[in-house]
């Protein structure tokens, strides 16, 4: 559930949700998939921040083959609604993208691990909540 979480957190293009509802499913504590997939997710952002940090827009576009209009996109959401455009960093699409640029902008590192944290736990919630 870590590795999963923590990788669809990334720019790659993958879903936790799908591994979270089986493991859910299959009988796992639903508080624990909710801390370790949580914990996986946040710290994939924070992949992307430190990325965003050392390498800039060329990282994103050029290596990580983020498109330039998700790039652009992410950017505008950012620059119009500051750091507090983290708190739709579950939205797919644009909600990794935001936390690549959280960092290319110089983001307060503090302010993006409060606002991840809360984001990302509050969507495996309501995952959990809708599988009850």
């Amino acid at each position: 559930m870590f590795l999963s979480a923590l990788l669809a957190a990334t720019i790659l293009p993958l879903s936790s949700e799908i591994v979270l509802s089986a493991l859910y499913s299959s009988g796992f504590n639903g508080l624990l998939l909710l801390a370790v997939a949580s914990l996986g997710n946040v710290l994939g952002s924070v992949v992307n921040y430190v990325l965003g940090f050392k390498f800039g827009k060329d990282i994103a576009t050029h290596k990580l083959k983020v498109s330039e209009a998700a790039f652009n996109r992410a950017s505008h959401t950012f620059t119009q609604w500051g750091k507090w455009s983290l708190f739709l960093c579950w939205v797919p699409i644009i909600g990794d993208p935001i936390t690549l640029v959280a960092g290319v902008l110089r983001s307060p590192l503090w302010f993006f691990i409060f606002a991840v944290t809360i984001s990302k736990t509050v969507r495996y919630a309501a995952l959990l909540y809708v599988l009850m």
